[in-house]
């Protein structure tokens, strides 16, 4: 019998769902069988803000159990991921994206605009407390962190001390519990992180039968939305927790199918808010992305991401996937 690949992930209730997601597809696709290893990351292990710990966080563990090959690949939620290539690893698939807008869950099943000034609303990454102060709707936002079942009990447990979360909506969907979002946020109120809602599907680069095998999960609609997202973040020179904002969608233009990318820089207090978007071919994906990055620079986004209070480039937000 062959053995089973050994899939690496988090131990998470969303990285195990994520992960077993993955193995089930890619032993419908192949007959492979697959087995979950999970590894304990440094992100796991601190209740720390998460810039203090260091870039890729959540994901270093993993990429030095694929190295050392202790597993033969792992998945990743792809916002998670440095912006820098990991020498001798390789993005094999991106899977079908989930939802990648964020979502609202509010006490009595509030959306946004029913939450009165001075509402107390919990979000773990600074793009989404930007997006918020930006909205002049005066609430008072603060930073969480934890896993999606601890951020929910901040709102809806016995001990709630808080008026409202906002959460990834794919999250909330990967592990069964989008029941309890009271709105999902239209991107032009809260445009999402780059690479929200889409997993990375990673092995070494010199494992080509495991390359070829994993690209059967790739989607490339996905993919080429990702990449134009991720190559503004990288341009732009953010990491993850910056309140850089990106949305790639593919839809049908006049001379066929074309990349409609939104992306944003915001202040952290709201006060600045830079919003471009760019059009063009899925074939040139990071060029667009590097474009439209290039086009806020020249709107003055260094000064904004260079303010007193920001991370700075590469870290990670205060929470993982969340």
């Amino acid at each position: 019998m062959t053995a089973p690949l050994r899939l690496g992930t988090r131990g998470s209730v969303l990285a195990l769902a994520q992960s077993g997601h993955v193995a089930e597809a890619l032993t419908a696709a192949t007959g492979r069988p697959v087995e979950l290893v999970e590894v304990v990351t440094a992100g796991d292990r601190s209740t720390a803000p998460v810039q203090r710990l260091g870039v890729g966080v959540f994901v270093s563990a993993l990429r030095d159990a694929l190295t050392a090959g202790e597993i033969d690949f792992a998945v990743h939620s792809y916002k998670d991921l440095p912006t820098a290539a990991a020498p001798g690893l390789h993005i094999a698939a991106v899977p079908p994206r989930q939802d990648p807008r964020d979502a609202l869950i509010a006490i009595g099943g509030r959306t946004l605009a029913e939450l009165p000034p001075g509402a107390l609303i919990g979000t773990g990454a600074l793009r989404r407390i930007a997006q918020l102060h930006a909205l002049g709707m005066q609430f008072e936002v603060t930073p969480i962190r934890g896993n999606i079942d601890t951020r929910l009990g901040r709102v809806l447990g016995p001990d709630a001390d808080l008026d409202a979360v906002v959460l990834a909506r794919a999250g909330l969907t990967r592990i069964g519990r989008a029941d309890v979002i009271t709105e999902t946020l239209d991107p032009m109120l809260m445009l999402p992180a780059p690479a929200q809602g889409a997993l990375a599907v990673e092995c070494r680069a010199d494992d080509h039968d495991l390359v070829e095998l994993l690209a059967l999960l790739d989607h490339a609609p996905s993919r080429a939305a990702v990449t134009a997202e991720r190559a503004l973040l990288a341009t732009l020179e953010a990491g993850c927790s910056a309140p850089v904002a990106a949305y790639g969608e593919l839809a049908e233009g006049e001379t066929g199918e074309e990349i409609y990318l939104r992306g944003a820089v915001i202040s952290p207090d709201g006060s600045r808010d830079l919003r471009l978007s760019r059009t063009g071919t899925p074939a040139d994906a990071a060029e667009i992305g590097k474009a439209l990055a290039a086009e806020l620079l020249e709107l003055g986004a260094d000064s904004i991401l260079g303010q007193e209070g920001h991370p700075g480039p590469g870290t990670q937000q205060l929470g993982s996937t969340e």
